[in-house]
Parts: structure tokens; C-alpha cells; sequence
């Protein structure tokens, strides 16, 4: 019985697929005769403006306040958009109206007809019933709907003509959406994310909450959507992974929308960025460095109301042909520099977006004896995180500490932060040295229920500093003003937090640095001040970090701790990630 349904759907199939091309004939010889009239840039506007997806009027206010007012944008075929603002600005809420899961104030999103949106997964338990496979498939829901359908057709033991033709209806959509490579596809996409084979029958609920992101990953990118929106797609991810996903937006020909807090990220991949700033979207082509540099620029052009007006033209071509020699991506090079070009540095608006003051000032000059570390060892839960660590810092290094186990770089800071004893081995500090380590985890400082004055009290060294007013000045600078500077420590946000740290590792004026993803919780805007203020640091750095920006403009040395040892090269990050005797050693060392 099983072998007459097959025979009758594939008869049907045929027939179908000659129908099919008939139809495709005909419309092929009315295309031809429609190209022997004369052209009318009517009949093809609609192709040159290949709008996906077209927000009208968007407006969303919660009481009296407005988080966007009359937001009007289209964003096109082929290009990537990355959306920035302060933190509070809306992104995340943007996206989720985009994708239907907040309703607006007023007015509207249209996708394009016919045109399929795909979206990041921000809820990493929801697919636990489900295997690794079926999890990517279902990312395409009307393929996947189609086959459960097919499957439930054929599984009828009372199985009609009726339900012959509609199988072989369904047979033909599902081909005509490449249904039949649908799982080699999605093998293949989680092969690219770094999903082993054998994990792709395991159940989802087995698998560590760094490879469901990737997964989750794999299934928004699954089956080439039309519209693809991304909220911090890059976190949890390996370096690997992170620069095969650049690579693959940056050569993505469909619409790309991103939320990101990585700049390196951004700069890679965005063609425009979309800033969120006074309840408006403003959209400017080119990357985030672009943005940054073009509004840092319209600011100071601002201030200087006195400067002639054909020095600011000058100052601002200069600008732009700096920039237009240095885009991202060779295939994006000619249509982002003619955008580039046509710039008016008033396109650009002061924005509204407050910078901490982080200033990292050292009480004394270090000697040459920094730090010496003799076979340092450390296994934890069984699991030999590094041995044999020997190393030997020198005056002004800044060191990129880095690791394919995260557990095992926040260890190797915590043994030398003083908070932990290795397993063996010894480690010595210069005795010009004095050191301020930002752990991982703060939650330990701030525990007591005191204001933010006090809390910051602790970590003064005279009474100058501890004076109010004092206090007070240096939390504004801080970002926390007026009152903001009396609430209790208890209830900061995350980088309310990493702000405080950042202000207390500023009084202890220290000559080494030690920094365990000091980005975490961070808006852009505080990233970018650290970054510089790490970059100008006249001392010694240890810092692990995500961000791929910070560790390329910040390090001069390279210091990746393995279960069989070192690898210690004086490069950039960049450099170290392309050197192919570097991937040798690392293939050996973890091995």
C-alpha cells in the first residue's frame, strides 16, 4: 500500500512539474514581448527600490513617556543595518515591534508580500523538546509546516485520491522551496556554527547554553530569509564562530537588521547605521566607527561657531577620503564610498548620549620588575583548566589574556588578584607594583545596603577625597548626578555596577591594571571611554575580553593559557588570529 501512495505522488510529481514548466514557457514568451515595448521606468521602479520591510509613522509611549515619535524608515534588499543607542533608548523594543512581538502606539510595519522575516531567539529553553535538527528546520516555519503536513498525509491509513492531489500539490511547493536539501542545508549551517554532527540528534535540553545559542543561531539564518533581525547575536560566541557569522553577513545579499554592543562586529558587517537618539531613528551609511568619528567631528564643528565655513568643508572631505579608502569589505567598497562622499557633515546630529569620565591615573611609575609567574597550575571540578604557565612581564606591556575555556582565564585572575591559590606553582609581583583587578563577578561589592557616596568612601585613600562634595563631583562624572549619586548600591543596574568598579579602580591609582571582561553590561558609549582610556594608560594591562576592538587597539601582547601551557606572542590580537603557527600550536595544546 505504502509503494502505490509513493508510485501515485511521484505520477503526480511529473505531472505537476510539466505543468509547471508549461506555465513558465508562456510566461517567459510574455516577458519577451513586454521587453519589445518601449521601456517605462514605471513598469520597473518598483524592482530599483526593493524595499523589505517599510516602517510608517511608528510611534510607542509608556505613560507620559515617549520612547519613539513618528519613526519613518525602509529598510532595502542587500544592505545590513545596525541599531544603536544609549542604553533605554528602545533597540531591543524596535526589534520586537518589527517582529510583531510589541504592538505599537500608532502607526505601522509592512513586510514586502511573499517576502519571509527570520529572528534570533532570545529564549534559550524554548526548543528543549525538540532535537538540535528540528530546531534549525523550524526555522523556516512554512517549509517545515508543509512537510509535517506531507507526513500526515501519508501516514493516513485510509489514504484517498483527494489526498493524493494535495500531496502532490504540497510535493510541488515543497520543492519549489528546496524542501528536499532542507536537512543536508541544515546540517551543513550547523557545521558552519560549530555544531558537531553528532549533536544534531541529541534533544536541545542536552545541550550547554553556549551551543543552544548557536543553534538558535543556525536557525535564524536557516533557509536565506528575506529579512533576517538580530539582537546581540555575538554573545556566547567563540571567536570562530563570530568571525564565520561576519563573513557570512557581510556577503549576505538579502536585509540584514542587528543589534550589537561589538564594535569590531558592527564595523564589519553594517553598511548603515540606524541611530536611536530623541525618540527618532536617524539612518547614516557607512559602519559604527564611521558614525562615531562623523558625529564626534559634527560636535566639535558645532562648538567652533568662529571656524570658517571652508575650513569645516575642508576638515570634513578630509574625514570622508580617509574613511572611503578604508571600508570594511572590498564588494561594498564603491556604493559605500559614492554614499560616503555625497555626506553633509549636517546630516549628522548631536546626540544626546552622555560619556563616563573614565580616566585611569597611576599614583607612582612601575619599575622594570613587574610580574613573574613560575608553573602556575589550576584544576577545578575535575577539569585541568592550565598548567604550566610561565611568564614574565615586562614594563608597559598590555596583554590580551585569552583561552578556549573562559573558566580558565577568570581563574589564572583570581589566583592573581589574590582571591584564589593555584594548584601548583608560584607568582611574584614587582615591588614598585601596585595593582587593581575588575573581576568577573562584583556581586561580593555591593552587598551592604549604603548610598553611592559612602560605598565609594571605602575605596579613598585621604580626606580630601572623602569630602561630599568630592564624592559627589566624581560620581557625576560618572554619570551618576543629583540624587542619583544617594541611591542605594543594591538596586544599580549591571552597568550602574561596572561603572562604580570602574570608578573605585580609579581612586586606587594603580600602575597594573587587571580587567576580567570588563565590557560586560556596558552601553557603547562606556565601551568606547574605556577603550581610550585603556589605549592612553601609561602602565601595565592584563585584560580579557570579548571584544574584539578592544583586545586589537589596546594589546601589544598575546598570552593564551592551555592545559599543556602558553602561547606568548608579542602581536596584535588581529595578527595573532591569522598566524599559522599559532593555529599548530593551539591544535597541539588543547589536544
Amino acid at each position: 500500500m505504502v509503494l502505490q501512495k509513493k508510485l501515485f505522488f511521484l505520477t503526480l510529481t511529473k505531472f505537476y512539474l510539466n505543468f509547471f514548466f508549461l506555465i513558465l514557457i508562456i510566461k517567459t514568451n510574455e516577458t519577451y514581448k513586454c521587453l519589445k515595448k518601449p521601456f517605462s521606468f514605471r513598469n520597473f521602479a518598483p524592482n530599483l527600490q526593493n524595499y523589505m520591510l517599510t516602517v510608517s509613522n511608528l510611534s510607542l509611549q509608556f505613560g507620559k513617556r515617549v520612547l519613539f515619535d513618528e519613526v519613518n524608515i525602509m529598510f532595502t534588499k542587500g544592505n545590513c543595518y545596525g541599531i544603536i543607542g544609549a542604553n533605554g533608548a528602545g533597540k531591543s523594543t524596535f526589534l520586537k515591534i518589527l517582529t510583531g512581538k510589541q504592538d505599537p502606539t500608532t502607526g505601522s510595519v509592512s513586510l514586502e508580500p511573499g517576502k519571509r522575516m527570520s529572528v534570533l531567539e532570545q529564549d534559550h529553553f524554548a526548543y528543549d523538546n525538540f532535537t538540535v535538527l528540528e530546531t534549525v528546520l523550524r526555522g523556516n516555519k512554512k517549509l517545515f509546516e508543509i512537510k509535517a503536513e506531507m507526513d500526515a498525509l501519508y501516514a493516513k491509513e485510509d489514504f484517498s485520491d483527494e489526498d493524493g492531489i494535495k500531496a502532490g500539490e504540497l510535493g510541488v511547493l515543497y520543492d519549489e522551496m528546496g524542501g528536499w536539501n532542507s536537512e543536508s542545508d541544515a546540517m551543513t549551517m550547523l557545521s558552519n556554527v560549530g555544531i558537531k554532527e553528532d549533536m544534531h540528534y541529541q534533544m536541545m535540553s542536552e545541550l550547554e547554553n553556549q551551543n543552544k545559542v548557536k543553534v538558535l543561531l543556525a536557525q535564524a539564518l536557516f533557509g536565506n530569509p528575506d529579512v533576517l533581525i538580530l539582537d546581540e547575536p555575538t554573545n556566547y560566541l567563540d571567536i570562530e564562530t563570530i568571525a564565520w557569522l561576519e563573513d557570512f553577513l557581510a556577503d549576505y545579499e538579502n536585509t540584514v537588521i542587528v543589534v550589537s554592543h561589538d564594535r569590531h562586529f558592527l564595523d564589519t558587517v553594517c553598511t548603515h547605521i540606524g541611530d536611536l537618539d530623541y525618540a527618532k531613528l536617524n539612518l547614516y551609511t557607512g559602519n559604527y566607527s564611521f558614525w562615531y568619528q562623523a558625529s564626534q567631528l559634527a560636535t566639535r564643528q558645532r562648538q567652533q561657531a568662529n571656524k570658517k565655513a571652508e575650513e569645516k568643508k575642508k576638515e570634513l572631505q578630509d574625514f570622508i577620503a580617509r574613511f572611503s579608502s578604508n571600508v570594511a569589505k572590498a564588494k561594498q567598497a564603491t556604493a559605500r564610498k559614492k554614499m560616503i562622499d555625497k555626506l553633509n557633515i549636517d546630516d549628522i546630529k548631536p546626540s544626546s548620549r552622555r560619556y563616563p569620565a573614565i580616566i585611569f591615573d597611576t599614583e607612582r611609575e612601575a619599575g622594570d620588575q613587574i610580574l613573574e609567574v613560575k608553573d602556575l597550575e589550576k584544576t577545578k571540578d575535575g577539569e585541568l583548566l592550565f598548567s604550566n604557565i610561565n611568564l614574565n612581564l615586562k614594563k608597559n606591556d598590555k596583554v590580551a589574556i585569552i583561552s578556549k575555556n573562559s573558566l580558565a582565564i577568570t581563574e589564572f585572575f583570581e589566583i592573581l588578584g589574590g582571591n584564589t591559590q593555584p594548584d601548583k606553582g608560584i607568582f611574584n609581583w614587582g615591588i614598585t607594583t601596585n595593582q587593581s583587578y575588575m573581576p568577573l563577578d562584583n556581586t561580593n561589592f555591593f552587598q551592604e545596603d549604603i548610598n553611592l557616596v559612602d560605598w565609594l568612601r571605602q575605596f579613598t585613600k585621604n580626606d580630601e577625597e572623602r569630602h561630599e562634595e568630592y564624592m559627589r563631583g566624581f560620581l557625576g562624572k560618572m554619570l551618576f548626578s543629583g540624587d542619583e549619586a544617594l541611591k542605594s548600591c543594591k538596586v544599580l543596574s549591571g552597568g550602574e555596577k561596572m561603572r562604580c568598579m570602574f570608578s573605585r579602580m580609579m581612586l586606587q591609582r594603580a600602575n597594573v591594571l587587571l580587567l576580567d571582561e570588563p565590557t560586560n553590561h556596558l552601553d557603547l558609549e562606556s565601551i568606547t571611554t574605556l577603550n581610550n582610556s585603556l589605549t592612553n594608560f601609561k602602565g601595565t594591562i592584563l585584560l580579557s575580553s570579548h571584544d574584539h576592538e578592544m583586545l586589537q587597539t589596546v594589546c601589544n601582547r598575546i598570552v593564551e593559557l592551555t592545559p599543556k601551557g602558553i602561547i606568548d606572542r608579542e602581536m596584535t590580537y588581529d595578527e595573532y588570529l591569522a598566524d599559522k603557527k599559532v593555529k599548530e600550536l593551539q591544535q597541539q595544546m588543547y589536544s
